[in-house]
């Protein structure tokens, strides 16, 4: 039987659309936020000589560094202001919700609903404010130190050169996060997801046409690149199938007496998503990740040989960084998991509300074989999520091919923009709804009282 919600969002068209006002308006909004972040890509740090680091980058842009530079939007590649992107403030989420696990303190301010919520949100832009710090001032070590053919990448270093750095690289952390909030409460869909798509897809035509042009000077042969192209549309196939992927669990509501009538009792689902934790495992790792391994480049030409051995084991398609990648992303997987549903507390909800699981006590029983069943699909969901973005890497790798655009960066765009569109059709068939009932409204004031 189909429902009511699907019934209108199959006649969804364009004219529904072009009633929705404050759909467009936070459309729009959507739109010139992200503009504002594309610009401030192109806006170089003061201080650096742009050919001298164009040199430095290009000697490292097919390790991490590259791949850093897709996540940033091709600002690492400028030294932009936005270089560190949005990084720093995932990283300091991830600290805060591991926290909120282990500090007693921080965990009743979690119960606490939404003041306790602002509160740890504060605590989180702090902590953004010391990792940013942190990693920028790595940074201007690292560009201090690094050289090139043509010559020193920072004309004038010194202290002010490295207070200049922080102070702009961590402006431009702050604004961003600042603007993905913004576009979360007045746009559509998570900003600091939209984000970093955003940088995502604007790098995806460059990197499709450095691929087409490796294989015109027959770098790499037609069959190898038709075979990339056939491995990105699979993995855009598995991403859009295992993430509308559920396991629906049945639930029973009694029968129910009114009066003298006898009510049969209703059935429904408790939906499930095979990878629940969405696009966040991968983000989370990849943040762990890039920005130490990019300060650690930036520094490893001056530095001591055994940073120069850390960066070339945690290279782009070595072994260990794969082993780090995707244990991360595993661990990341389960653990956010664990955040947003709680069986336990589903499990009282449907005793509550008089409904029960066929052949599951109720209680106790339900909210363990809620949490049976939720761990089984998750390491489904983690292998899948490993498989799609290490795979890539790893053929990549055999391949010899420098192509920075890999399963990743296709999970983290496909998934963002399937959020966004599935955010669209909510706003769309609510004010479908809306309209139902104004007219309802208006009919019923119509219609004479004494006939």
């Amino acid at each position: 039987m189909v429902s009511a919600a699907e019934q209108l969002a199959s006649n969804m068209n364009f004219g529904a659309f072009s009633k929705a006002e404050e759909l467009k308006k936070r459309l729009w909004f959507t739109l010139i936020a992200l503009l504002v972040y594309r610009l401030g890509t192109f806006i170089p740090l003061p201080g650096v000589n742009p050919a001298a680091f164009a040199a430095s980058f290009k000697q490292q842009s097919g390790g991490m560094l590259g791949m850093f530079n897709m996540f940033a939007g091709g600002a690492v590649e400028r030294l932009a202001i936005f270089a560190l992107n949005i990084m720093p403030y995932i990283s300091a989420s991830i600290i805060m919700q591991l926290m909120t696990s282990v500090v007693p303190t921080l965990e009743t301010l979690k119960k606490e609903g939404e003041a306790g919520r602002k509160q740890i949100n504060q605590y989180t832009r702090y902590l953004t404010v010391g990792l940013a710090a942190f990693q920028a001032y790595g940074i201007a070590i690292g560009l201090e130190g690094s050289r090139s053919q043509v010559g020193s990448v920072v004309t004038d270093p010194g202290i002010f050169f490295r207070l200049t750095t922080v102070i702009t690289l961590v402006g431009g952390t702050m604004f961003l996060m600042w603007l993905g909030e913004q576009i979360t409460a007045r746009g559509v869909g998570n900003g600091t997801s939209l984000i970093i798509m955003a940088g995502i897809v604007a790098g995806l035509p460059a990197a499709l046409g450095n691929l087409f042009d490796l294989s015109r000077q027959g770098a790499i042969s037609v069959p190898l690149l038709l075979g990339l192209l056939a491995m990105m549309l699979a993995v855009v196939a598995a991403v859009v199938f295992i993430e509308r992927a559920q396991r629906r669990l049945l639930i029973q509501y009694p029968k129910r007496q009114m009066g003298n009538k006898m009510f049969q009792g209703d059935a429904s689902h408790l939906p499930l998503k095979l990878n629940s934790s969405g696009v966040i495992p991968p983000i989370f790792a990849s943040s762990l990740l890039l920005l130490p391994i990019t300060a650690a480049q930036f520094a490893a030409d001056s530095g001591p040989d055994w940073l120069k051995e850390v960066v070339a084991l945690l290279g782009r398609g070595q072994p260990l960084y794969l082993a780090v990648y995707v244990a991360l992303i595993l661990f990341f997987a389960f653990f956010y998991t664990a955040v947003v549903f709680n069986p336990q507390e589903t499990a009282d909800n449907l005793r509550k509300y008089g409904g029960f699981i066929p052949g599951i006590r109720p209680g106790a029983k339900t909210a363990e074989f809620i949490d049976y069943v939720l761990t089984r699909i998750t390491v489904v969901g983690a292998l899948y999520l490993a498989i799609v973005c290490v795979l890539p890497e790893v053929l990549t790798s055999i391949g010899g091919i420098q192509f920075t655009f890999g399963g990743t960066s296709l999970l983290i765009a496909v998934s963002v923009m399937m959020d966004t569109v599935a955010q669209i059709q909510s706003h769309l068939i609510a004010q479908q709804y809306e309209g139902l009932i104004k007219k309802a409204k208006l009919r019923g004031a119509s219609t004479p009282r004494g006939r």
